[in-house]
């Protein structure tokens, strides 16, 4: 289990992160919607959250 959750967990958790970000990011320097601008941060803080219970989970099985 700790080798699927390093080798593709936690990459798909990362990943998941910058690729919102990059959409917010992009969205931002266009002008487009604040609205849309605010809801794609809060989802990358909650991915985030996600990853980094991912990335704890992972550290500790690989611990066992």
């Amino acid at each position: 289990m700790s080798t699927f959750l390093a080798n593709f967990a936690v990459p798909i958790a990362v990943g998941a992160v910058a690729v919102v970000l990059l959409i917010g990011l992009f969205n931002m320097t266009r002008g487009g919607s604040p609205n849309l601008s605010q809801k794609l941060m809060r989802w990358r803080v909650i991915l985030q959250f996600v990853a980094i219970v991912v990335i704890m989970i992972t550290v500790w099985a690989m611990g066992r």
